[in-house]
């Protein structure tokens, strides 16, 4: 195992390392925090709740985000809802379990520590987001409601109709906005971060381009933490927002930050499926919907027949015939595997064959018997069943099905929407210790930004959880430890070496891009990669398709710095080059995910290796041998040294997984 690698991981019991830990971490007293300035680059979930904790602290921080405003941050897109352990259901909750369900969805490749460290803060997420006027649904008692996500067995996820993520957002958003008014933090809309500043080994400030003018800045800060979002868009078609991208993730490790586990990239089973070549991105149903939702295909193959007019006896519901303990709640790797083999094998619906059904028929009775129930009425016609469930399920999912309704022109409420999985969240990124930090003293990552949660497979409602763990109460803790040796580093002037010569970099790659004139847009090189990238690093891979990928991002990379046409000028409001500038990066990652997938010879999660998986198709492990953080430095072009962290379980038993 790497000795370059030290995760910091507190001594003592688990259940005891993070209220230890808080206990005797260094502190930096309030009037020092006056004068130490951070800087976050993001502003979604993990960025606006960390930029707003760290200056209500007393820090001074400067806040980036290249959207207009950080409202439109990606977190708004979240759906479904966001996990904590209060067992208000009363079904056998608890914070153990929720660390174990964690590691297990992962499929035992994440870090025992952290998970067990977001169990634990989980509850106080909920806490926070209420006092911040988070609409959360609420039983009629007015307690909390709790809704289930896959891989779990217990109800535990709080949702805000399906629009939990834009609400949690709004809360932080204001918090944020409050520091912002009150002078504790500057906001730098429509700047993008184009480089990470080294001074003496450390983080201290970055370059950022202002996406308006096109003029460059040079930024101090005494520590910078990344919370930049994942790289899922690196397929080109994925449920990412299109501005989504890897290149603050992706400057950081190119000055020495480590990239762990870049092969983990999760699809998401309820997707609306691929409609031709005219789209730009995937939209997501939310898996919210597998709490009601049925999912099934004709029991026979090529079956032509409207959903509506194929019997009961003459479907297959093919998850829960497989995973009867779990059904249509098994985790997302499990049913999206589960997906593409049917459809595979010949039993896709709708006219690509590529999709699968979700029905919501059977809980539209079930909802309306028991609104009629508590109605006083017993002779109900199905009819008026259907009437009465309809409005509850409306109540539920009603801006999901409308959503469905608007991109379809089907009414899911009448016939059963048509689903495949996609490219969704990444759960590789950044190598970050026990304190979110990086491999390079005072650079941080948060949220999807880092690596450090969710394994090889993210649970459900489990992104909004950690983006808001990390920002609202883990860093504003772990922060201390760096920041508390630093009270006596002044501000370095933006006119430093160091920081003239980042921008000049910068400034000469965007000059080589704009002078390149070539002869395909910035999207014909995105598109290409995308396909590379989901043909032979996507929902399955195998060895020889990987070493193809490899070769042919290396050509096309290539070309796209001799044949890249950038209209428009430099110093000036220009999407293009914005665009060019995140495929250049995409290139490069992709190169590598492809390297950390091909070295990873076992199945885990949603990395899922042809060559090795069990009799029954599942993914087959291999503890052994892998058990293991894959941390990759950066050596230059295409050259990248593997570094590996073992991961240790000593309060779980590792298992091949199972949802029977």
């Amino acid at each position: 195992m790497s000795t370059r690698l030290d995760a910091k991981i507190p001594d003592g019991q688990l259940s005891e390392k993070w209220t230890k830990y808080r206990s005797t971490v260094p502190l930096v007293n309030p009037a020092n925090k006056r004068n130490i300035e951070i800087i976050v680059v993001g502003t979604g979930l993990a960025g606006a709740s960390a930029a707003a904790s760290l200056a209500e602290m007393g820090y001074k921080v400067k806040a980036f985000c290249f959207q207009d405003s950080p409202r439109r941050a990606h977190s708004i897109a979240a759906q479904g809802g966001v996990n904590a352990a209060k067992n208000y259901q009363n079904d056998g909750d608890s914070v153990y379990r929720l660390f174990y369900d964690t590691i297990k969805g992962g499929d035992y490749r994440a870090r025992e520590a952290n998970v067990h460290r977001l169990a634990e803060v989980s509850g106080s997420i909920i806490d926070q987001c209420v006092a911040q006027g988070v609409p959360f649904a609420r039983e009629y008692g007015g307690l909390l409601s709790n809704r289930s996500f896959g891989g779990t067995q217990v109800q535990r996820t709080f949702y805000a109709a399906g629009q939990t993520g834009q609400q949690l957002l709004l809360g932080a958003y204001s918090a944020l906005q409050r520091q912002v008014g009150l002078g504790n933090v500057e906001l730098f809309t429509r700047h993008e971060m184009m480089d990470v500043v080294m001074v003496e080994g450390k983080a201290r400030g970055i370059i950022a381009r202002d996406l308006i003018s096109g003029k460059l800045e040079r930024h101090f800060g005494h520590a910078v933490l990344l919370c930049s979002g994942g790289y899922g868009n690196v397929f080109y078609l994925s449920t990412n927002a299109m501005g989504s991208n890897v290149t603050a993730a992706w400057k950081a490790h190119k000055k020495g930050a480590f990239f762990g586990n870049p092969c983990y990239t999760q699809i998401h089973p309820t997707c609306i499926p691929v409609s031709g070549d005219h789209q730009s991105k995937l939209t997501l149903m939310s898996e919210s919907l597998r709490n009601d939702g049925r999912i099934w295909v004709p029991k026979k193959p090529n079956d032509t027949r409207p959903a509506n007019q194929i019997p009961e006896d003459e479907r297959d519901y093919y998850l829960e015939r497989r995973y009867p303990a779990f059904g249509n709640l098994v985790p997302r790797d499990i049913a999206s595997r589960a997906a593409k083999e049917r459809c595979d094998a010949g039993y896709g619906v709708g006219a690509s064959k590529m999709a699968v059904y979700l029905d919501y028929a059977a809980a539209i009775l079930r909802y309306g018997r028991g609104e009629a129930n508590k109605r006083g009425i017993h002779n109900a016609s199905e009819e008026e069943l259907k009437a009465m469930g309809k409005e509850v399920v409306k109540e539920k999912y009603g801006n999901l099905f409308d959503m469905y309704k608007q991109i379809t022109g089907e009414n899911p409420y009448e016939v059963p929407m048509r689903i495949y999985p996609a490219v969704h969240y990444t759960m590789g990124g950044l190598w970050v210790d026990y304190n979110l930090m990086t491999t390079v003293p005072g650079l941080y990552a948060l949220g999807e930004a880092n690596f450090s949660d969710h394994g090889a497979n993210r649970l459900g409602a489990s992104a909004l959880m950690q983006g808001l763990a990390d920002g609202y109460f883990v860093i504003p803790y772990t922060i201390g430890s760096y920041l508390s040796g630093d009270i006596r580093t002044k501000a370095i002037p933006t006119d430093a070496p160091e920081f003239v010569a980042a921008e000049k970099a910068v400034q000469d790659t965007i000059n080589k891009l704009m002078t390149i004139k070539g002869s395909k847009s910035v999207d014909y090189f995105h598109k290409k990669l995308g396909k590379i990238m989901w043909d032979k690093c996507g929902m399955a891979r195998n060895e020889a398709g990987l070493k193809e990928a490899i070769e042919e991002i290396k050509a096309l990379r290539k070309e796209f710095w001799s044949e890249v046409r950038i209209p428009g000028d430099a110093d000036e409001f220009n999407p293009e080059l914005e665009k060019a500038t995140r495929v250049a990066d995409f290139l490069e990652l992709g190169e590598l995910m492809c390297i950390d997938a091909l070295n990873r010879n076992e199945s885990c999660g949603g990395h899922f290796r042809e060559e090795y998986q069990t009799e029954e198709g599942e993914a087959k492990r291999d503890d052994e041998n892998y058990a293991y953080v894959a941390a990759w430095e950066y050596k230059g072009d295409s050259q990248y040294e593997l570094h590996k962290e073992e991961l240790v379980y000593e309060n779980i038993k590792i298992a091949q997984r199972s949802y029977k």
